[in-house]
């Protein structure tokens, strides 16, 4: 068995659909395991750090200590969501990974983006940057596995020739009006305001 099955069998979901494995299948392999991977590392930090913020209280910092508690809750809820296997103590841990594994994945990206910028709101330090952009980092990541596959270049460049923008000249009259327009263009000058006054 190789490393990248190993990794597979590691973070496989039991409760996967068919659908969600044949979207997983179109993403590359470091998107579909660096996801993951981050989100329980910024987890992790998330809560380490939110311990660090929670130490507010001896300065009477209550904005850092909000910021710190509202922290620790955003760890958790990621660490179970991307590995319920490291929430085994709480009964609900495998109902929001189950949950999340059944909305579309711009639903997660938004989600994590959003949480990431809560504890910067109340407490901007190094305590609140490092997690909250390691969370931004995983959102991004799925943001970018909802937008799909890209084309390859030959399917690009047929679909820029089909619609009219491709920048090649043809012969044959396109349908499209932008193009008519532009092919019609006429040159224009400016002769400046009409009517004025050069004594005024």
């Amino acid at each position: 068995m190789s490393f990248a099955e190993k990794m597979a069998t590691l973070l496989a979901r039991p409760g996967q659909t068919e659908q969600q494995q044949s979207q997983n299948a179109d993403v590359p392999w470091f998107m579909r395991y660096g996801a993951p991977i981050l989100g329980t590392i910024g987890a992790f930090f998330s809560i380490l750090f939110g311990f660090y913020d929670t130490l507010g209280i001896l300065t009477l910092n209550i904005s850092c200590l909000i910021a710190g508690i509202v922290q620790i809750l955003i760890g958790f809820f990621i660490l179970a969501v991307e590995a319920p296997c490291c929430c085994f103590f709480i009964e609900h841990a495998k109902i929001f990974a189950t949950t999340a594994d059944n909305r579309p994945l711009w639903n997660r990206a938004a989600c994590y983006c959003a949480l990431a910028v809560i504890p910067l709101v109340f407490c901007f330090g190094l305590g609140s940057l490092f997690p909250g952009l390691l969370i931004f980092g995983t959102g991004t990541i799925y943001g970018m596995m909802s937008l799909g596959k890209k084309a390859s270049a030959e399917e690009m460049r047929n679909a820029a020739m089909n619609s009219g923008f491709s920048g090649v000249t043809t012969t044959t009259p396109t349908s499209n009006d932008r193009a008519s327009i532009v092919n019609n263009a006429q040159p224009f000058s400016f002769t400046g305001a009409v009517g004025t006054d050069s004594n005024v």
